[in-house]
């Protein structure tokens, strides 16, 4: 049983201190993997919290049949999707509202993204469809296996690997064109 799962238990137990460590332990990765997915840092920073409160209130069953971060995930993604469905509905404002929003997601992302290649890489990846974005960001940046990934994105695991190897032909394809080479 990995550290998340016991932590888990510990809380369903009525340790409400193993909260506090399942917070620490996930929610900068969630927090990234929800970014892939809304494409806004600070709704990703929400929808982290918003998961943290599902699985707190609602206290769902871990079966153990994944890893405790697979089920984690999977709750995050849920989340996730709520999120862009009822934002779907809502009207377009004009970009003037969102300038200062904009500024700010801009200066933090130019904190983050110092060196040049990374910067490349992050257009890259933007670049990328919705699922490619997520598998990639799972599979590499997770470590997660793609029978984690699929569990989570609720896909199979070849279509996983498939979403993987198109991304990382369209990755290849984008950086060359910036002039990066592949072996490098």
């Amino acid at each position: 049983m990995d550290t998340g799962a016991n932590n888990y238990a510990r809380y369903l137990a009525g340790d409400d201190g193993a909260v506090a460590a399942l917070v620490d332990e996930y929610k900068n990765g969630l927090t990234l993997y929800l970014n892939s997915i809304v494409g806004n840092i600070f709704t990703a920073e929400e929808l982290m919290e918003e998961t943290f409160f599902r699985l707190i209130a609602k206290r769902p069953r871990f079966s153990g049949k994944s890893s405790f971060k697979t089920f984690l995930y999977a709750i995050g993604r849920n989340a996730a999707v709520d999120y862009i469905r009822k934002n779907a509905r809502a009207s377009i404002a004009p970009i003037e509202a969102h300038e200062n929003e904009l500024i700010e997601r801009e200066s933090v992302e130019a904190a983050v993204i110092r060196d040049e290649s990374l910067a490349a890489l992050k257009r890259a990846l933007d670049s990328l469809p919705s699922e490619q974005r997520q598998a990639v960001h799972l599979t590499f940046f997770e470590e997660m296996k793609c029978e984690e990934a699929a569990q989570i994105m609720k896909k199979s695991r070849h279509a996983v690997e498939n979403l993987v190897y198109r991304a990382k032909k369209a990755l290849r394809a984008e950086l060359e064109k910036e002039g990066f080479n592949h072996e490098n």
